[in-house]
């Protein structure tokens, strides 16, 4: 009959793979979390997935279920931290380290402790913290009630009668260790009635020690006055599987009192209300006890026909048992939070390898950005460079006309035996190329300095056609002469121009103006002659002169071109024939440079 007992009994156990189920309310909760997790994960909203974890391991906690709830705040923990969350950090980070107290994982449960009162956010959770990770750390029961009365003085003061009953309950563990019995006494019970008022898994376990105190003690009449109280408590009748639970454990008191045959009554009364509600484990388990009881006193009849009896009502026992379909539904929505975790890791891996991909092209892009950046200014420098190099070779040119037409009036001189004017002729010859050549590695010269040389080049051409042309020079005072800078001999192909190509050409004394005026912020230059004009000139030129000529112009506006672009300068410059069709004016203007 037992054999036959223990198969169907296995069968059942196995279709439904149990452990110690609850009431509904336990499916209702973990459901809902299950919801809040799945929206939470489709939201991509990380600390809804944590806070629904605390959610699921806090019931897991007043369940009892201490693994379970470590494994949900462990993944809540690590959420916050990540988001920095440093309230619920602290706040999840207590509550896993009491959960690990509880399974005695007292190292780790130190650990959580200290980084609890590492992140707390005020003095009092760190004070709390500490003295609980204190508490853990010293084996001296002195120091373990130093932090605890600690504890209890904090609580008192804030009102908090969850932690105030545990550190009673932990007080009773150092008298217990004291070996003072009245005081853990009168704190176990001063823990329990604090705890009966909000937190019913913490009566019950502080009962279960009391009694389990009183049994060790052989105080089995107060241990069955603490098991009895319980049982009037409403948290227990109102819940039918935890009165059975609380009436097989009152049986157990009674057992180790050598009281079988109270025991006996108990334990049919368990088996008579757990048939009644279909609790198809605690039924069994009242079985199994009074099979136990029977065999001490060879009662096998009675046996038997227990057995027989659980057999024949099994059937409607399992059909009506309605914590074989919640734990069914419980399992199935434990599965189906692993897959929603599964998929939030999923999520979150494709969220990050994005992510990677993302800041990868942005990175590239940025180098690519940044070479282009490099190779444009790489370039932009050689550019500058060049047309520096390009101007100061075309500055360091002189006009073949100005250095040819100097030789040959030297020529002139020595041919007409005018040793005199040739010497004069030659010494202001050098100065003029003195000057040229020392300021020909500048792009910009002193205006003083650069009318010194157009003055020494106009009294050199005097010499050589002074009955040619006249000349003047005007300067306008508000020019500083000295702070101003001017692009070096960019005026003198001008004026050689209008002497050599315009002036000579006349048959009476011709005259050459040069005027230098301030415009706003630019220098306004102006060359007027009244040579032959452009028109005339061309047609007295040589195929030779047309040639030399037309490179020389050329230099003077590359010069020009180049200067605007590496200064923007904007310099213009504007050639015209005089109306009456005698002589050109040249205009030429650019910013005001100065020192």
């Amino acid at each position: 009959m037992k054999l036959l007992f223990k198969i169907i009994l296995i069968f059942v156990l196995a279709q439904g793979n149990f452990s110690f189920a609850q009431d509904s309310a336990r499916v209702s909760n973990v459901l809902k979390s299950a919801r809040k997790l799945q929206k939470a994960v489709d939201n991509n909203d990380p600390k809804g997935v944590a806070d629904t974890y605390v959610g699921l391991a806090n019931n897991y906690y007043n369940q009892g279920n201490y693994a379970k709830s470590e494994e949900y705040f462990i993944k809540a923990r690590n959420i916050y931290q990540n988001l920095n969350d440093k309230k619920n950090l602290e706040s999840v980070t207590r509550k896993l380290a009491q959960s690990q107290e509880k399974q005695n994982k007292i190292t780790p449960a130190i650990s959580n402790y200290s980084r609890a009162a590492e992140v707390s956010y005020t003095e009092k959770n760190k004070t709390v913290n500490s003295n609980d990770a204190a508490r853990l750390s010293n084996a001296s029961p002195e120091l373990k009630a130093e932090a605890i009365q600690s504890n209890i003085e904090i609580s008192q003061k804030s009102k908090d009668k969850g932690n105030l009953a545990a550190s009673y309950s932990q007080m009773a563990d150092v008298n217990i260790q004291q070996n003072n019995i009245p005081k853990a006494e009168e704190n176990l019970n001063n823990a329990y009635k604090l705890s009966k008022q909000q937190a019913p898994q913490q009566a019950l376990e502080i009962n279960q020690k009391l009694t389990d105190f009183y049994v060790e003690n052989k105080n089995f009449d107060k241990a069955i006055e603490a098991k009895k109280k319980v049982l009037k408590e409403n948290f227990v009748k109102d819940n039918s599987q935890e009165k059975v639970n609380q009436i097989q454990e009152l049986a157990d008191i009674y057992i180790k009192k050598n009281d079988a045959e109270e025991a006996i009554t108990l334990l049919k009364n368990a088996y008579k209300i757990s048939l009644e509600k279909g609790h198809t484990l605690e039924a069994q388990k009242s079985v199994k006890k009074l099979d136990s009881l029977y065999a001490i006193s060879q009662n096998t009849d009675a046996s038997v026909l227990l057995y027989r009896d659980f057999l024949g009502k099994l059937p409607d026992l399992v059909s009506k048992d309605k914590s074989l379909v919640d734990q069914k539904i419980l399992e199935d929505t434990e599965q189906r939070i692993s897959q929603l975790e599964k998929e939030k890791e999923l999520k979150d891996e494709l969220i990050r390898k994005k992510n990677v991909f993302n800041y990868g092209l942005i990175g590239a892009l940025i180098v690519l950005t940044a070479l282009i950046i490099f190779i444009f200014r790489t370039l932009k420098k050689v550019q500058t460079k060049n047309k520096k190099i390009a101007l100061q070779s075309l500055r360091r040119e002189m006009n073949p006309h100005f250095i040819f037409n100097s030789l040959n009036s030297v020529n002139h001189f020595i041919a007409t035996n005018n040793e005199l004017e040739a010497n004069q002729y030659l010494t202001k010859f050098s100065k003029l190329m003195r000057g040229v050549m020392e300021n020909s590695t500048e792009d910009f010269i002193p205006f003083q300095q650069e009318l010194d040389l157009l003055q020494n080049y106009l009294a050199l051409e005097k010499t050589r056609f002074a009955d040619k042309f006249d000349y003047e020079i005007e300067v306008d005072e508000s020019l500083n002469t000295q702070s101003l800078k001017v692009p070096g001999m960019l005026i003198q192909p001008f004026l050689e121009n209008a002497v050599w190509h315009g002036l000579r050409y006349r048959s009476t004394k011709g005259f050459l103006k040069l005027n230098f005026e301030k415009e706003n912020q630019h220098l306004k230059i102006t060359i007027e002659d009244n040579g032959i004009g452009i028109e005339e000139s061309k047609k007295q030129k040589t195929q030779h002169q047309k040639t030399r000529e037309g490179r020389g112009m050329k230099n003077t506006l590359e010069r020009i071109t180049l200067l605007n672009d590496l200064y923007g300068q904007d310099i213009q410059c504007k050639i015209t024939d005089k109306k009456n069709g005698e002589g050109v004016f040249v205009e030429i203007s650019y910013k005001l440079v100065n020192k």
